[in-house]
């Protein structure tokens, strides 16, 4: 391996956005041999064609079809050369010290196997991004009224982590996908995402399986990005969302698909 960064960005009609976030990454990661794949999903060859033309230094993956979110990593991952392994949505946009700490934290912790840097609004606020693992209270609480009671809310903070300041290094359950650096030799060890997971999980599920493997989970906030979250599957909330907005559906969907995997399997 004579890499030292795979950069693997997946991106689903957000053209603009891409290109925002490529350019961080640039600027990020400059002192570094490293090189940047793309998976595209549902491409638009009339919107995606000046981003291959800017970019023509990255390998770009186009799919024609939504292959869903795990896929599109496994893809890149394939690919990847790198000792780091660096995966991003395509709405990420990087500080420029960002890379360059995570590297160096792995380089240091070697028993860690994915990074997670705290994510922010674009309003400075810091995001969710870090948490424990779900039960089925978490998705009754998160999806229906029942988590504005105080038994609801308890079990929110509990998977929210809201007992902890967000500001401290700590090793975690699991990691929002949005933006992980992986050590390639523990993704060698684990492999890649699961595919039944289309949509939501596939980050849990993966998380689980490295601390499985006893590779560490860890929330790094030294390192710093920002997320333009768009929050699918939570647009109006409570009733109207669980009847009308189909990605709360595949979110349960995928919940179900979760808790049946590990039925039969301890809590790590």
């Amino acid at each position: 391996m004579n890499m030292k960064l795979s950069v693997i960005i997946t991106n689903y009609k957000t053209p603009e956005l891409l290109k925002l976030c490529l350019k961080s990454v640039k600027s990020a990661a400059a002192d570094l041999e490293y090189e940047i794949i793309i998976l595209d999903s549902e491409v638009d060859d009339e919107e995606n064609g000046p981003i291959k033309e800017e970019f023509n230094e990255t390998k770009y993956l186009p799919f024609k079809k939504n292959v869903g979110y795990a896929k599109l990593v496994n893809e890149g991952l394939k690919e990847a050369r790198g000792e780091y392994l660096l995966i991003l949505n395509a709405d990420m946009v990087l500080e420029k010290d960002a890379v360059e700490k995570m590297i160096g934290y792995l380089e240091k912790e070697t028993s860690a196997g994915i990074l997670g840097p705290k994510l922010l609004n674009f309003n400075g606020s810091t995001q969710d991004s870090c948490f424990r693992f779900y039960k089925f209270s978490t998705v009754f609480s998160r999806r229906t009224i029942w988590g504005e009671t105080s038994w609801g809310g308890r079990e929110l903070e509990r998977f929210l982590m809201r007992d902890f300041n967000h500001r401290e290094i700590r090793e975690v359950d699991w990691l929002l996908g949005a933006a992980l650096m992986v050590r390639q030799k523990a993704f060698q060890e684990v492999g890649p995402m699961d595919e039944r997971f289309f949509l939501y999980f596939e980050d849990v599920d993966w998380c689980r399986r490295f601390k499985e493997k006893d590779w560490k989970v860890i929330y790094f906030p030294e390192a710093r990005m920002n997320h333009y979250h768009g929050r699918q599957s939570r647009k109006s909330g409570g009733l109207r969302d669980l009847f009308f907005n189909k990605y709360v559906w595949i979110h349960i969907w995928s919940a179900l698909k979760y808790f049946w995997k590990y039925r039969l399997k301890k809590s790590v």
